[in-house]
């Protein structure tokens, strides 16, 4: 019996079956069937499917007499499944890397649950893969199994066949069966997830669905069907134990409905009339619609007042139209006043005194740029230097401007330093005489640069005629290690100058004191004796918010009062959005990522250029990497940080929870083996942060001296960086690997 039979419904898809079915057989995990259900394909692909099935022992094809709808292929092919898991998949759509892998063994470590939810990319017509919503709904359901009734979130995840396995047996015992309609796919989804005694989910991409474009031709459906399948829905979970369910699938079936509100008017007052009945019949006792245009409208559809909701539609869609004529119009005046004052001040000579800084896109006074900032008002005071921040707070007590205001566009065109850790923006005109320093923000793991050609999830949007035209205009671009020299000179192929002074922001290890550690830890509230952790996860560019690839809770709970959890949100996101835990503490809107790195005995994070930074205080570091290989399939890497080969691992490395919990109560975290790989890590990448990098930058860029003035001190020759208490005495009693 093998582990997982793969239908797929095949009708009129030759073009696009190779690719779906090979993504599967090409797949690391072997012990699969696939079975294709062709139903007299008129393009050859039952043909193709016979070709396959005869390549591979794994493929069967089956096929059908008679035309039927995609959901009686997908119940042709499952009728005839072996494996012990169902799962589905269509052509257009591909599995995703060690996708098998990683849904075998999430249900082996749930107790092989009846269905297991995993995630998906979607790639638009045309488009570069993105992030889903259904990603953001599983990892905030954990790593508990429950069901939908226990955890109705669940319900948020998309409604398709192609983003679960289900369990056999529990398909022939007491699941539904997909049957015919055009929705027959998301009201099968809906109710074997609703029927399921078990649900887990796994929220690393699976799948890969290609969105192809839309046929002219194709057959629209009545939208009434959609009311008639809630109405069904809706009448089968009106059963004991799922009390829970009927507010989520009420406000689930009306946001579909409404979103299903036909464009023809003709059909507008019977679908009314339908959804008013739907309404009546399954509408919780109790249930109040919610504010704002949205409520308003779900308000008077559920009503059945079909000509006020038209009206309203026109009425809002007429505002919209003025406010974007009016928006258009005010920017267009400010453009062209602000375009010509630029062009008068670049006339006037360049302030030889004046240097502007920004960070992270004007988010605030941070990083490399502040670090340089703080060290050229000590070397070089006769230069003044000014931020251009988003927000006037977020300035911080120095002297500033606002992206787009007349002193914003008069200190871009007379200062003559420029200082960032990101881009400039495209409209600077770089003059001749201003002197751009680059100073990045991290040591590369992941591709950057003209390297993301081969990686379009990462590069979405993304001109790299443009990138190019900004990159000619740094005359300096800093390096923290060799590795980050070699990868620069490839991905950003210009004429600048790599200096190789370290990382200012990183002086700050090599230069903190006893008192100044104990200083971090208090303005957090650690106590001297307990335990404090950094978890401080990357960005992924195929999720939309905070990735947690923790069951945070269970961890704090596994590891005790004496463990707090520091959870830093990559800086794209406002906050880690954390439970009320004493054990956690979301320090995302902490301004300074250095102090928290000092205060911390311990670093966990995923793919974070943070680990290299925090090298530099020889510290324990554990690598959570639970989907490495989707990331570096989609993302793209520039070396195997998993490898455990010194100078690429910094310490332990996990892929689950409870792998996490084992490393910590077992002592991995910080065993002697783990301390030998990540002494040979901060030898590769944190050989010149010896608290002079910022020295290095202004006397080198801001002061015109030889770049070799002050050759940096090796690793080997530092002073010991101090350690928080904690950490003093958890390392006497480090156990042996």
């Amino acid at each position: 019996m093998p582990r997982f039979t793969l239908v797929v419904p095949v009708h009129d898809a030759r073009g696009l079956l190779r690719e779906c079915l090979e993504s599967v057989l090409r797949q690391a995990f072997a012990d699969v069937e696939v079975i294709g259900v062709d139903d007299g394909s008129a393009d050859g692909s039952g043909r193709l499917l016979d070709e396959l099935a005869a390549a591979d022992p794994r493929v069967r094809a089956v096929h059908l007499a008679a035309q039927v709808s995609g959901g009686e292929r997908c119940d042709a092919g499952a009728g005839q499944a072996r494996g012990e898991y169902l799962l589905f998949l269509e052509p257009g759509l591909v599995q995703l890397p060690g996708a098998l892998d990683a849904i075998d063994a999430r249900l082996k470590a749930a107790g092989d649950p009846d269905v297991l939810l995993f995630g998906h990319l979607r790639t638009p017509f045309l488009g570069t893969p993105e992030p889903t919503r259904s990603l953001d709904v599983l990892r905030a359901a954990g790593d508990a199994v429950t069901t939908a009734a226990g955890r109705p979130g669940l319900l948020g995840v998309a409604p398709v066949s192609w983003n679960r396995a289900v369990r056999r047996e529990f398909w022939c015992d007491a699941a539904p069966r997909f049957g015919p309609g055009a929705r027959a796919e998301a009201m099968w989804a809906l109710g074997s997830l609703i029927a399921a005694g078990s649900v887990a989910a796994l929220p690393t991409p699976c799948v890969d669905h290609r969105q192809q474009r839309p046929l002219p031709g194709a057959r629209r459906t009545d939208p009434r069907e959609l009311v008639a399948a809630y109405d069904t829905l809706l009448a089968e979970a009106a059963r004991p134990g799922a009390e829970a369910l009927r507010e989520p699938l009420y406000v689930l079936a009306v946001r579909e409905l409404l979103k299903a509100w036909p464009g023809a008017r003709g059909q507008r007052r019977a679908y009314g009339r339908a959804v008013a009945a739907f309404s009546r019949t399954h509408r919780p006792a109790g249930h109040r619609t919610g504010c704002g245009r949205s409520g308003l409208r779900a308000r008077l559809l559920t009503e059945g007042r079909a000509g006020t909701l038209t009206a309203l539609d026109r009425a809002l869609a007429a505002r919209r139209r003025l406010r974007s004529r009016v928006r258009t119009l005010r920017k267009s005046v400010l453009r062209a006043v602000f375009r010509h004052y630029y062009r008068l001040q670049r006339l006037l000579p360049l302030d030889p005194r004046l240097a502007v800084y920004a960070s992270y896109w004007n988010r605030g006074v941070s990083c490399n740029p502040a670090a340089v900032h703080r060290k050229a008002a000590e070397l070089a005071p006769h230069i003044r230097g000014v931020w251009v921040v988003g927000k006037a707070k977020a300035a911080d007590g120095h002297a500033f401007v606002l992206p787009d205001t007349l002193a914003y566009w008069r200190l871009m065109a007379r200062a003559t330093y420029f200082v960032n850790n990101v881009n400039f923006p495209d409209h600077l005109v770089k003059r001749s005489g201003q002197l751009h320093l680059q100073t990045h923000h991290g040591t590369p793991l992941k591709r950057m640069g003209l390297d993301q050609l081969a990686h379009p999830a990462a590069a979405k949007g993304f001109s790299f005629r443009r990138f190019l035209r900004r990159v000619d205009r740094w005359d300096w671009s800093l390096s923290a290690n060799p590795h980050s020299t070699e990868t620069w000179s490839r991905v950003y192929p210009s004429a600048v100058r790599h200096l190789e002074s370290g990382y200012p922001r990183n002086d700050v290890y090599a230069t903190a004191t006893p008192e100044s550690v104990a200083a971090a830890r208090r303005s957090l509230g650690i106590a001297p004796d307990r335990r404090a952790i950094l978890y401080a996860p990357t960005h992924r560019e195929y999720e939309r918010g905070f990735s947690a690839a923790l069951d945070l809770v269970r961890v704090a709970d596994a590891l005790g009062p004496g463990t707090l959890l520091l959870v830093r949100a990559h800086y794209f996101y406002g906050s880690a959005g954390l439970p009320e835990h004493p054990g956690l503490l979301d320090v995302s809107a902490h301004p300074r990522v250095e102090e928290l790195c000092l205060a911390a005995d311990a670093l966990i994070t995923d793919y974070s250029s943070v680990m290299f930074d925090y090298a530099n205080l020889d510290r324990p570091i554990v690598v959570h990497a639970p989907d490495w290989e989707v990331y570096r399939t989609v993302r793209g890497v520039c070396f195997d940080l998993l490898s455990g080969r010194p100078g690429d691992t910094p310490g332990a490395v996990t892929t689950s929870t409870d792998e996490l919990i084992s490393c910590f109560r077992d002592g991995g975290w910080d065993s002697r083996a783990n301390a030998a790989l990540r002494g040979a890590f901060r030898e590769r990448f944190c050989p010149y942060d010896d608290g002079r990098a910022a020295e290095r930058v202004v006397r080198t860029v801001f002061l015109g001296e030889p770049a070799d003035v002050l050759p940096p001190v090796e690793p080997a020759r530092r002073a010991v960086v101090p350690q928080p208490a904690s950490r003093r005495v958890s390392a006497a009693a480090r156990p042996s690997p």
